[in-house]
């Protein structure tokens, strides 16, 4: 199972890869045809945009592991372990719940998108914007697998087996007025 996961993690980062190539080729083409034979390409701007919108919501869906993300854990690292399964599963919840109750609605609008296209590319909007539906899937997989892990008692990762530590002079104040 972990081979195939690995595989499919490099086939996931070939994508990326691909996606961020392309951006890359169309901007230099719209250099080369702006500063160079003086005749712009108006599709490459959008050609990079819609790379970058793909690369964006692909690499957060497959790519990005939780420790990659910012955080703000002032609270979460300062409580014993226990108590931190409890944020993550209340945060794996909060998560899952909010991004399942929006996936019906946002699946109709993108749906509805079909209607309109890019302006220079043509590109219907409900084929540019379908990648935050496989986004939103993933994540909420993904939290669901994570609120599963926690009810195990799985550990989160490495900074879940940190508490406090108060047991020793490495982790006490000094204050001078040692004798």
């Amino acid at each position: 199972m972990k081979a195939v996961r690995l595989w499919l993690h490099a086939r996931a980062n070939n994508v990326a890869v691909g996606l961020l190539t392309a951006m890359f080729l169309s901007f230099i083409l719209q250099i080369f045809s702006r500063y160079v034979i003086n005749h712009p390409l108006g599709w490459t701007l959008e050609a990079c945009l819609l790379a970058w919108l793909w690369t964006v919501f692909w690499g957060s869906a497959f790519l990005l592991e939780d420790k990659d993300h910012v955080k703000f854990d002032i609270l979460y690292s300062s409580v014993a372990p226990r108590v931190r399964r409890v944020f993550a599963l209340l945060a794996a919840v909060a998560i899952v719940v909010a991004l399942g109750v929006s996936l019906p609605a946002t699946a109709d609008f993108i749906a509805f998108m079909k209607i309109e296209k890019t302006s220079l590319l043509g590109i219907r909007f409900d084929y540019v914007f379908s990648i935050y539906l496989v986004f939103l899937t993933a994540v909420i997989l993904r939290y669901t697998l994570r609120a599963w892990a926690v009810l195990r008692g799985n550990t989160l990762n490495e900074k879940d087996n940190d508490g406090p530590k108060n047991d020793g002079p490495e982790n006490t104040i000094e204050t001078g007025d040692r004798e």
